[in-house]
């Protein structure tokens, strides 16, 4: 991302936040709340619970930090439990007037988005979205949406989009994921991002297994599990990312396309 998008991001959230827009009303459902990162501290605490989850194979250090240039021009959400402020997940988002700006987006830097430059409405990428290892409860996930659907609509957001990952490297592991991904939620073909990273997956054009659904549902991350459950869809292919050691695919969700019954879920949860 070069640093005048990288202005451009920071002004434009600045100017979102000065019209009591870009923000988000703190959520408490049960056990969790969630927030927006507001001291340097909170930020360090989402910095920190990233690079435990995404960089499980670098040597630990209780204050590593996983941190990119990124990071100033977005909004930063933290899901904590309530009764202990512990941090249990974080995601951060970067709003952008239209597909006009997705050139300065962090997926831009792995896939070609010219499609959906065309994109009118406003867009929030959504990154860097984890929960804690050592936590398991579904209601952590559950107030994340809460919290990302009450951003949505005091925005007026009309697209979602981001990266979701897959665990390590070995494409084959998550083969009948893949296959399932290829029948059923390919992107639009207005849409469809195309290959621009110099190692990727092909699974759309190389993969001739029919997929086991059983399987696929259980390898499919949390995160793109919920995604596809609104209606979102994939690129045709997964990025390889070594810095991570993960796989991630390409994901949209037009907010318009979020089946209604699903829609009043989240709005439920999003108070």
């Amino acid at each position: 991302m070069g640093g005048g998008a990288r202005v451009r991001a920071t002004e434009l959230r600045q100017a979102m936040q000065g019209k009591g827009r870009g923000r988000m009303p703190n959520l408490t459902k049960g056990k969790f709340r969630a927030r927006i990162a507001v001291t340097g501290e909170d930020m360090r605490a989402a910095q920190r619970l990233r690079h435990r989850a995404f960089r499980a194979g670098a040597p630990h250090a209780p204050d590593a930090l996983d941190a990119d240039a990124f990071d100033p021009a977005c909004t930063h959400v933290l899901v904590e439990e309530s009764a202990t402020d512990t941090l249990v997940c974080c995601f951060r988002l970067l709003p952008l007037s239209s597909g006009a700006e997705i050139a300065g987006s962090y997926a831009a830097q792995y896939y070609e988005l010219a499609a959906l430059s065309a994109f009118e409405g406003p867009m929030v990428e959504m990154g860097r979205f984890c929960i804690h290892p050592d936590w398991h409860d579904a209601d952590i996930l559950r107030v994340a949406w809460g919290a990302m659907t009450g951003y949505v609509d005091r925005n007026g957001v009309e697209m979602l989009f981001g990266c979701s990952s897959f665990q390590g490297t070995n494409a084959d592991a998550y083969a009948d994921a893949f296959a399932l991904l290829r029948d059923r939620h390919l992107a639009p073909k207005r849409w469809l991002p195309r290959v621009k990273a110099p190692n990727v997956v092909r699974f759309a054009q190389k993969l001739r297994r029919r997929p086991d659904l059983r399987r696929a549902q259980a390898l499919m991350p949390p995160l793109l599990r919920t995604y596809l459950l609104m209606g979102g869809w994939v690129s045709d292919h997964a990025v390889v990312d070594r810095d991570l050691g993960t796989l991630h695919v390409f994901t949209g969700l037009e907010i318009r396309a979020v089946p209604p019954a699903r829609a009043r879920l989240l709005r439920a949860v999003a108070g």
